[in-house]
């Protein structure tokens, strides 16, 4: 695998952790967020393979380029950037207590791998292919690209001939699917905090979240206030948990604020769910002709999937085709579906909250006029949150006074900043017009259904008439 090289100020200081004669023999990369990344002979054998060369055609903000031109980076980049941080993590703990962990060089290699490829299995389009397209075509079943991560480690490693310890392949497996619902039982009783670094389902706290904030918010141009690298210099194992010092309370607010806000200024940003409302109908028109999901359950095949399926449909001139080529080429001229209006659900509306649909719109129209159908509107539900949807993400972190200190403890909401959140989840409901015609009738039809729903209009503003007004 060659170097490669980008342009940029490095953000943090490249912390790297082999023996220094060993170096001169290492492949590196360099990246614009961490610098040099050294890459371990066990890593390159896993780099240097088709399948994980695939995410380089994954962006990792899906189409979110096509309002943020520079949001071109690509899963390649972060999961390096993943591995970086995992190893550097595990480091810090190493250096600062590693009589007392016992970490070893089977652990280090085992953080770093899960830290690597942890997207493997992650679909085209960022998280959209996962959560708005296969919900549509599977009737209920269940899919998640963690589990697709896990069993794409075996083929690759049975496919290619690596050598490499199982257990530490099923730690990886274990580690990767920590934070999802399908997470495997932990096949290591001790040295639980190890799960903690990469996907931490303890609290959210995690080196896959370090380097997206700070890479996402760069590729937009967009600041980052927060510093990842004071948690890493100040974090501690007590109770075989990672945990932080009290005062570093708020940095940690600042990573699931920062989060939150990267979510709605980016990545549900009101033009890019339009853009991927029209990609999902492409992929739905599209679905039968090339069986885009029967690949999903065979890694043999589902390594082929990546963000180059848009261009696959866009030159295709096959008949089949043509419903779902229209919609790109819309994309293409920003012929977009038209945003007509959103609102935010009332807080004491949220517990028992349900999608609201298309149909729901449809059913709220007055009659007379234009008559709506269901494939005239598209509605999108953005659940915004700190990672805990409506409970404080505090609330499952421990802390310790200082280093003198054995005990960890939990802060509680009246123990701290007054100025912090009193509600930690936003619902927002957005709905758009496919045809630009339908605008007025559309918006007319939502604002009745908010009436409808709460007695009064929830949007902050009326439907501009120049939309209204668009032919």
């Amino acid at each position: 695998m060659g170097a490669c090289c980008n342009d940029g100020v490095t953000s943090s200081p490249s912390y790297n952790f082999f023996p220094s004669q060993d170096m001169r023999f290492s492949k590196h990369v360099h990246d614009n967020v961490h610098g040099n990344i050294y890459l371990d002979p066990i890593v390159l054998k896993f780099i240097d393979t088709e399948q994980f060369q695939r995410l380089r055609d994954l962006k990792q903000l899906g189409m979110a380029h096509m309002v943020y031109p520079g949001a071109v980076h690509s899963r390649f980049e972060h999961s390096l950037g993943v591995y970086q941080l995992a190893g550097e993590a595990v480091h810090r703990l190493q250096s600062h207590q590693g009589s007392e962990l016992d970490i070893d060089n089977f652990d280090l290699q085992t953080v770093k791998l899960a830290g690597l490829l942890h997207d493997i299995g992650h679909g085209p389009f960022s998280h959209l292919f996962e959560r708005e397209f296969l919900p549509k075509v599977l009737n209920g079943s269940e899919w998640s690209h963690e589990q697709m991560s896990g069993d794409l480690i075996d083929y690759i490693v049975d496919a290619h001939h690596i050598e490499v310890d199982p257990e530490k392949i099923k730690r990886v497996k274990e580690m990767i699917l920590a934070s999802s619902k399908f997470a495997l039982p932990k096949s290591a009783k001790e040295k639980q905090f190890l799960y903690d670094i990469v996907a931490n389902g303890r609290n959210g706290i995690d080196v896959d979240k370090f380097d997206y904030i700070v890479r996402d918010s760069r590729a937009c141009g967009l600041g980052c206030s927060f510093l990842y690298q004071r948690l890493m210099e100040t974090m501690r194992v007590l109770g075989d948990e990672i945990c932080y010092l009290a005062k570093d309370y708020l940095t940690i607010h600042k990573l699931f604020a920062t989060r939150a806000d990267l979510h709605r200024t980016v990545y549900s940003h009101a033009k890019v769910k339009a853009i991927e409302l029209m990609v999902v109908d492409a992929l739905l028109q599209a679905n039968n002709y090339l069986n885009i999901t029967s690949h999903i359950q065979d890694p043999s095949e589902y390594w082929k999937l990546d963000d180059t399926i848009i261009k696959t449909i866009e030159t295709a001139p096959d008949q089949e085709l043509k419903e779902s080529r229209d919609l790109i080429i819309r994309i293409r001229r920003r012929n977009l579906y038209q945003f007509c209006n959103e609102y935010a659900v009332p807080k004491d509306k949220l517990e028992h909250f349900k999608d609201v649909t298309a149909l729901d719109i449809i059913c709220s129209q007055k009659n007379g006029g234009v008559i709506l159908r269901e494939e005239d509107i598209a509605v999108s539900n953005v659940r915004i949150d700190l990672t805990r949807g409506r409970h404080n993400p505090l609330e499952s972190i421990h802390f310790f006074k200082d280093y003198e200190s054995e005990e960890k403890f939990s802060i509680a909401d009246d123990r701290i900043s007054h100025l912090l959140p009193t509600s930690y989840q936003d619902m927002i409901v957005r709905v758009y017009s496919k045809k630009p015609e339908l605008v007025r009738v559309v918006s007319e039809a939502f604002e009745n259904f908010q009436l409808n729903t709460y007695g009064t209009k929830a949007q902050v503003h009326e439907t501009p008439e120049k939309k209204k007004r668009r032919i």
